[in-house]
């Protein structure tokens, strides 16, 4: 190569890089992307962390945005914003967008700024506790609507049976049981297992189903993971079952099982892809449409945790589920 092709190179690259250093050179839009470090929040909840019109707001996620320092991602008739997922740390501009991360993320959120993200996922559990506490009685058909229980069901029960082979579980917890269908199965590979959820009216059916089946090693739980790690509770496997699409925060399920879980355990999800079917908002109290796989893998090692075996199940109505394992130690996974 030319003296001058490569300080043509040096230049293209400088020019590349001039947008995320000019974006991120404004003290609010640093806040902006520290706030999505796990969360994807939409334009007017953004607006209300910050205390700003919706216009101004906009204006700088398009500045961002245009940086590659966030990307949208619709939800049903709402956009909001996050993380770009994608960074690959052999180009300049993806490595630059990285340490600008890392950089911000050493700094802590002012406590006021936590309080505010916090009211917005109340506001959010609000929704999908309202919703379940109008439909529990139709619970099972609303959700098969989407997938039928056996359907991904079956899928982890024989994962975590082949695992069981080999790793023997003492205690497990199944946050959001719903109607407790999946419970006899971890009934009968553990000691001891815990049913956590915030719906009283569903904790109610998951009752049911336990005396319905004689299941008397599972404790049933009212509230959120807050709860059990107050109690200091210790398990060796975590199951989620159609459950990340209906939490406030699904980044935090991955960070709260692996505090609940001891070393050598297991989070075992099934949960829907991305899709764009919003009518499941309004019909099954979905507060997203799904999740992309690798969004799954980035929270899962945020907090610390390996992702291992996976699967993917197409269902006719054009859904696609989603199986993950992930362990908190580095075992080796075959």
């Amino acid at each position: 190569m030319t003296q001058s092709g490569a300080l043509d190179n040096s230049l293209n690259s400088v020019d590349l890089l001039a947008p995320i250093f000019k974006a991120s050179g404004d003290p609010l839009r640093l806040e902006i992307v520290r706030v999505l470090q796990r969360d994807t929040f939409g334009v007017l909840e953004l607006s209300q962390l910050f205390g700003m019109r919706q216009s101004g707001m906009s204006h700088h996620l398009k500045v961002l945005h245009k940086s590659g320092l966030v990307e949208p991602q619709r939800e049903g008739n709402a956009i909001f914003y996050r993380r770009p997922l994608h960074l690959d740390n052999d180009k300049p501009t993806d490595l630059t967008i990285r340490q600008i991360f890392e950089a911000v993320d050493r700094a802590p959120l002012p406590e006021q700024l936590q309080e505010k993200i916090r009211a917005i996922r109340k506001q959010r559990a609000d929704q999908s506790q309202a919703f379940f506490s109008r439909h529990s009685e139709q619970f099972r058909e609303q959700q098969e609507l989407i997938a039928a229980f056996d359907l991904y069901a079956a899928p982890v029960a024989d994962l975590i049976r082949k695992r069981t082979r080999k790793t023997k579980w003492q205690a497990a917890l199944e946050i959001g049981p719903g109607e407790g269908g999946f419970l006899p199965v971890l009934s009968g590979l553990c000691e001891h297992v815990v049913a956590l959820d915030n719906s009283r009216d569903m904790l109610a059916k998951a009752e049911r189903t336990c005396t319905d089946n004689g299941l008397s090693n599972v404790d049933l739980i009212e509230g959120i993971t807050d709860v059990l790690l107050a109690r200091g509770d210790a398990f060796d496997l975590v199951v989620a079952n159609m459950v990340l699409h209906h939490v406030p925060s699904p980044a935090d399920i991955f960070l709260d099982a692996a505090a609940l879980m001891n070393n050598g355990g297991c989070l075992v999800i099934s949960d829907l892809c991305r899709h764009d079917q919003n009518w499941a908002k309004e019909n099954c109290g979905d507060l997203w449409l799904g999740f992309e796989p690798e969004e799954l893998t980035a929270w899962a090692a945020a907090a610390g945790l390996k992702a291992g075996e996976q699967l993917f199940i197409g269902l006719r109505n054009g859904f696609q589920v989603q199986v993950r394992e992930f362990w908190k130690t580095l075992l080796p996974i075959r």
